[in-house]
């Protein structure tokens, strides 16, 4: 993944949990001792990052949704960044992990959202002004988070306030663009990572804040669930149809300028997109490792997204996610750095599945697999700080990797032909990984 060539006739040697050497076959000094995993005809990539996870999304903090470790597990993750969560269940499974006492993948956090009133998620820590901006930031930083994670439903002057805090501590901060700041502004204000697209499209419009104004209109009458629902879905054409390619050019280039990444979450934006559409066989046999209550709430989530939709609208629907698509494909020729990330476990979004479902849609949004698979390594481990430790194959690198039947470069879809996966210096070959499947079937099941 540091963009040569793939190289033929290597052996990699590890120790405990790292990469002690890399090179031909014939120079590298096997230890008596070594377990030795044949690789000929394989294909060995890093560890896969997941960049938008939320391992605790059940809504409670006592980590019951810890299903989702032997999933990303399975799948090649070796590393998440979860993306709002609850501190109670993540910092001790971290360090469970951290410990070796508890196998998955590293994890960085960020612990609750910061978000205006009412809060979009849980947990969150509601920001009003600059004072608790100040103390909500310092009070994550002694719980040791990565980052912070900023919501849709904050104040101008809560999210720059948050932005001056995360600077004076050195922190990043990273999240949605709230709905009342333009994607132009959260660029100059710092913000690291932009995800799900999250009002970037608006700001590639010719008329962004008409669109704001419209966005807050509060009408004179009280509406109906229906005409609520109309009136969204006229912005969205609005918004679709303002749409300027000078706008665009000028906003990448800044995203490029101030080093803005995108976790664009194309697999998340699709199912956004298309909730009628019928899954894939393969999407339907993989639903049985999720547990049958988390099943139904998302089938309770879906019937709720289709109660007014039109014909009309799903096609609507279909253009805006094709605009999306074009942005990712455009934001890649521009120079701006796209992270792979997927939202799991949001509905019908599969925890580790998803990943792969990300990669192949980035190479159809006009990535090269290279640059898809980059997303989801050296990428990840440039914008985390630890290319020093992960992201590519190196001697001194953790031994995360991930051992392939067929060659990704080739077809993306190859990445989900795993042979065996190394996390922590750990290898887990194919029988392992499929007994991990089959507990995590028994656990849904409720078996």
């Amino acid at each position: 993944m540091t963009g040569a060539a793939p190289i033929s006739n290597q052996t990699v040697l590890i120790e405990k949990q790292r990469i002690a050497a890399v090179g031909p076959a014939d120079s590298i000094g096997i230890p008596r001792a070594a377990r030795i995993v044949d690789g000929r005809g394989k294909f060995l990539i890093p560890g896969l990052v997941d960049m938008h996870v939320h391992l605790t999304a059940a809504g409670e903090p006592d980590g019951s949704r810890s299903f989702m470790i032997p999933l990303l597990l399975a799948n090649g993750i070796t590393t998440v960044r979860d993306m709002g969560g609850y501190l109670e269940s993540l910092i001790p499974l971290r360090e469970e992990i951290k410990d070796g006492k508890r196998l998955g993948p590293r994890i960085f956090y960020a612990g609750p959202y910061l978000d205006g009133s009412p809060p979009s998620f849980q947990p969150s820590f509601v920001v009003m002004d600059r004072t608790q901006a100040n103390e909500d930031v310092r009070q994550l930083v002694e719980r040791g988070v990565d980052f912070i994670k900023v919501q849709s439903m904050l104040s101008p002057d809560a999210y720059f306030a948050i932005a001056e805090a995360a600077r004076r501590e050195h922190l990043v901060f990273v999240g949605h663009v709230p709905d009342r700041v333009t994607a132009a502004e959260a660029a100059d204000a710092g913000q690291h990572s932009i995800e799900h697209l999250t009002n970037v499209l608006r700001g590639c419009s010719r008329d962004e804040y008409g669109l704001l104004r419209e966005q807050f209109y509060v009408p004179s009458r009280k509406e109906t669930p229906e005409q609520a629902h109309a009136r969204v879905v006229r912005w969205q054409r609005k918004m679709l149809e303002s749409y300027s390619q000078p706008e665009a050019d000028a906003l990448l280039r800044k995203f490029v300028k101030n080093n803005v990444w995108q976790t664009p979450t194309l697999v998340l934006l699709k199912n956004d997109a298309f909730p009628n559409l019928q899954a894939a066989p393969a999407h339907e046999d993989r639903e049985k490792y999720i547990p049958r209550g988390i099943l139904a709430v998302w089938r309770e989530a879906r019937a709720l997204q289709m109660r007014f939709v039109t014909p009309a609208e799903s096609e609507l629907r279909e253009q805006l996610f094709g605009k999306s698509v074009s942005l990712v494909r455009q934001m890649q020729r521009s120079g701006v750095h796209v992270l792979a990330g997927t939202d799991s476990p949001a509905p019908y979004v599969l925890p580790g599945f998803a990943l792969h479902e990300e990669l192949a849609m980035l190479v159809d949004a006009g990535l090269s697999p290279t640059e898809a698979l980059q997303a989801a390594t050296r990428n990840a481990g440039e914008f985390l700080a630890t290319t020093k430790d992960s992201g590519t194959i190196a001697s001194g690198n953790y031994a995360d990797l991930v051992l392939l039947d067929a060659n990704p470069l080739d077809d993306i879809h190859n990445s989900q032909r795993i042979r065996a996966v190394v996390v922590h210096g750990q290898i887990l070959e194919r029988a392992a990984l499929d007994k991990m499947l089959a507990d995590e079937l028994s656990f849904a099941s409720g078996h």
